[in-house]
């Protein structure tokens, strides 16, 4: 009695896995392309670093083109950071949803869309990221004197490899380190207020 119940439990997890892998397979992506995020217009800002330990160290290191560059990052960080995150988040569901099966339809529309807007950000954060003062430490190591600078740079080269895993259709750069470092660097900006 208790072996025809454990067949029987058996099979039935089979048959519902049968189903659900039926269903994920033909499964069209709940949600539509999103829409393109606008252009980023940079517009005066009384926006000053801030300098905690041990930040307060490193000041006198800090450029005027790295207040600049941090200044328009992050008004470009509080205006769209949250809706491309977002984007990229159900994107992933979605292709999660699909099997990771690109010819589903809606994927591809989907991804090009999300593509896009990963794009326009990472043109709009490359001259910026890249203005950013590098030190050196004494011990050899590579700094940025700004406080949270590290943080915007490493945002922008993981957006950068986000999207380009979404054009190449690399589900592991999707769902991956990248895209998590995209988080993790994200979150690091926001819990430091330095954008207030």
């Amino acid at each position: 009695m208790r072996r025809r119940g454990t067949i029987l439990v058996c099979a039935v997890f089979v048959m519902l896995g049968s189903l659900m892998s039926g269903s994920i397979a033909s499964a069209d992506p709940a949600d539509p392309p999103p829409p393109a995020l606008p252009d980023f217009i940079v517009s005066p800002s009384d926006w000053q670093p801030k300098f905690p330990f041990p930040y307060d160290e490193t000041r006198k290191n800090v450029t005027e083109a790295d207040v600049t560059a941090e200044r328009e990052m992050c008004q470009w960080f509080k205006a769209q950071y949250l809706e491309l995150r977002r984007q990229l988040d159900r994107f992933g569901f979605d292709l999660l949803h699909a099997s990771n099966d690109w010819t589903v339809p809606g994927v591809q529309l989907q991804a090009d869309a999300v593509a896009a807007n990963v794009e326009r950000s990472v043109a709009f954060l490359a001259p910026r990221a890249e203005a950013l003062t590098q030190s050196q430490d004494f011990a050899g190591g590579v700094y940025f004197p700004i406080y949270q600078g590290e943080s915007f740079y490493r945002l922008w080269q993981h957006l950068s490899n986000t999207g380009v895993g979404i054009r190449a259709r690399n589900t592991a750069w999707i769902f991956g380190p990248s895209q998590q470092r995209v988080k993790h660097w994200g979150s690091k900006i926001e819990r430091s207020r330095v954008c207030e």
